[in-house]
This record gives structure tokens, C-alpha cells and sequence, in this order.
């Protein structure tokens, strides 16, 4: 069997690293993932197979090195958190830089180097229309990468992610054990959380599959939740339940407001505005994936209850890159 090589852009993160675990330990693949600083994705070297070059994927000639000595590219690259738009634009400059520009590069890169199939994380509910500077950014970037005909892509949207190492789950349980009442903006926007190791499998799945056509996979974990259940059961899992106090809009905007310019942004009022519309699938997850998803209920335990403080309170630094 011909084995096949896989740039992942965007590895050495959480997905990625799930990723690039499974890719490791499966035979008929190579895997190269640059990164800007070799220190920080040392642990991805799972096994002979996987590689880690530092490398500016942001210099075009860099990048068209790079893709030319793989049959498979992967982008797992996102951002949360972007400063204002400026002048009329649908959003901001980091976020145009990341979910944006960085995808019609790497198609750019594809297409001038012949290389066959694109694989892309999205997020699920990304809208041109949408309510949030991040939504419209990565709905931008779903069209960079279905821009190039030559090209077989697959766009992934998943809810959000959890399991261990998450900033999502873990930032409620980090609030539980730190304050008596959480006020909480936003408390019945709904979610379909999704386990890190099966978005890890979709991507397995897909470069598997004989033709990808541009199709648009969502991802979501079995069942949905209200961000206060999802709250309440972090703090239920790490052994600090406390009472949460839903807040108006007015206030959760100004919470939001408060909390963006602190260290670290716990939160942004772009994040707000993108639990206008539920974060949960439109349908059942695509069939040929064959991806029976991992509830929550069964993983969350199993890496909340292990946290010591000494670990909580790294992990609160590491956030806020102390």
C-alpha cells in the first residue's frame, strides 16, 4: 500500500494533537506538522512516522515547500477571539487572517502544487449572515476552500470540543472551584458538545473516503445541553457545584465586555454573539463517517475529577499565557 503523506497546519493544538495521535499509530501514513516554535509540539512525536518542522507558514514560499511533499493537506487552524472590525468589514483582522486568508493561501498552495485533497475545520452554524465576527469569518473560509475546482475538499463543522486539555469544559470547572455564584451570560444558548477523539475520527474517516466533493460534515456529540447544564455539570464533575445566576442580555454583554479585557479572555462579547443561534446539528452526523459519538457524561469525569488545584491553577495560567 502507497503511503500517504499528511501537512497538518494547526497541529500542535488541541484537536491536532488528537489528531496527529491517531495518524501516529495507523499504518499508510507520513505526517509532517510545522509549527512557529519546535519546543511547543515536541509532544507530537508520537512515533517514526510523524515529524515536526519549524517552519512560517506564513511566507508563501515556505508554505508552497511545505504542501509540495504531501498528497493530503489538513488545516485545524482557528482562533476565537479577534480584535474590532474596522470600515464596514464582516470581521476582524485576526480573525480575516486566520479563517480567511490563511485558507485561500493554502488552496493557493494546493492547487499550484498539485496536491489532490484538502481537508478543513469549520465550526458548526458558520453563516456569511451570521451573528458574530467569528461566524462570518469561518463561513468566508468554507468558501476559500471550495474556491479551487481541481481540488477534492471536505469542510468539517463541529459544535464545540471537549475532553481533556479542553478550554471549554475545563474554564467552567476552573469558575465552579473559584467562585460561590457564577453569573452566567447567556444561560440557555444550546450546545451539542462533541469529543476531541471523535472530530480525530471524522478526519480519519474522510481520508478514507474515494471522493470528498466539497461536502460539509457537522459534528456533535449525542446529546444537547444549555450552557447552564453544561456549567452545572462542570462543576457537579469537579466536586464544586455552585448556584448560577442567569443574566439578562444587557448584563451578559456587559459581563462579556468586562471579561474580554482581562488576561487570557475567559470571554468576548463576538462569543456572545454567536450563542444567538443554538450550536447543534441540523441532522444526524454523515453516515460514512461511522462515527458513533462518546457522551459527555462518560468522558468529562474521567479528566475533571483528576484535577488537583496545583493543576486547575496552572491551567488558568497557561490560559492566560503567564
Amino acid at each position: 500500500m502507497a503511503v500517504k503523506k499528511i501537512l497538518v497546519i494547526g497541529g500542535s493544538g488541541f484537536i491536532g494533537t488528537r489528531l496527529i495521535e491517531l495518524l501516529g499509530s495507523s499504518t499508510g501514513y507520513r505526517v509532517m506538522v510545522p509549527t512557529r516554535r519546535y519546543e511547543r509540539a515536541k509532544h507530537l512525536l508520537v512515533s517514526p512516522v510523524v515529524g515536526v518542522v519549524e517552519a512560517n507558514i506564513h511566507d508563501d514560499a515556505v508554505l508552497a515547500r511545505l504542501v509540495a511533499e504531501a498528497d493530503v493537506v489538513i488545516n485545524l487552524v482557528g482562533i476565537l477571539q479577534s480584535r474590532p472590525a474596522r470600515g464596514g468589514a464582516p470581521y476582524g483582522p485576526d480573525f480575516e487572517h486566520q479563517h480567511v486568508l490563511m485558507p485561500r493561501r493554502i488552496v493557493a498552495a494546493c492547487v499550484q502544487q498539485g496536491v489532490p485533497r484538502y481537508l478543513h475545520m469549520s465550526a458548526l452554524c458558520a453563516d456569511a449572515q451570521g451573528p458574530s465576527m467569528y461566524l462570518r469569518s469561518k463561513a468566508a473560509g468554507e468558501q476559500e476552500a471550495l474556491s479551487a475546482a481541481a481540488l477534492d475538499v471536505a469542510i468539517f463543522r463541529p459544535s464545540v470540543v471537549f475532553g481533556e486539555g479542553d478550554h471549554f469544559i475545563n474554564m467552567f470547572a476552573g469558575l465552579n472551584r473559584a467562585f460561590p455564584i457564577i453569573p452566567l451570560g447567556s444561560p440557555d444558548a444550546r450546545f451539542q458538545p462533541v469529543y476531541v477523539g471523535d472530530v480525530a475520527q471524522a478526519f480519519m474517516a474522510a481520508l478514507h473516503l474515494p471522493r470528498l466533493g466539497g461536502k460539509v460534515f457537522e459534528l456533535g456529540g449525542p446529546k444537547q445541553y444549555t450552557l447552564r447544564e453544561l456549567v452545572r455539570l462542570s462543576g457537579w464533575y469537579c466536586g464544586h457545584p455552585r448556584p448560577i445566576i442567569g443574566l439578562p442580555d444587557a448584563l451578559g454583554r456587559l459581563q462579556a465586555f468586562v471579561l474580554e479585557h482581562l488576561p487570557g479572555k475567559l470571554m468576548s462579547r463576538d462569543n456572545v454573539a454567536s450563542m444567538r443561534v443554538d450550536n447543534v446539528l441540523h441532522g444526524p452526523i454523515a453516515p460514512e463517517l461511522q462515527l458513533t459519538p462518546r457522551a459527555l457524561e462518560e468522558v468529562v469525569p474521567t479528566y475533571l475529577a483528576a484535577r488537583s488545584p496545583q493543576q486547575q491553577f496552572d491551567f488558568f495560567r497557561s490560559t492566560a499565557r503567564r
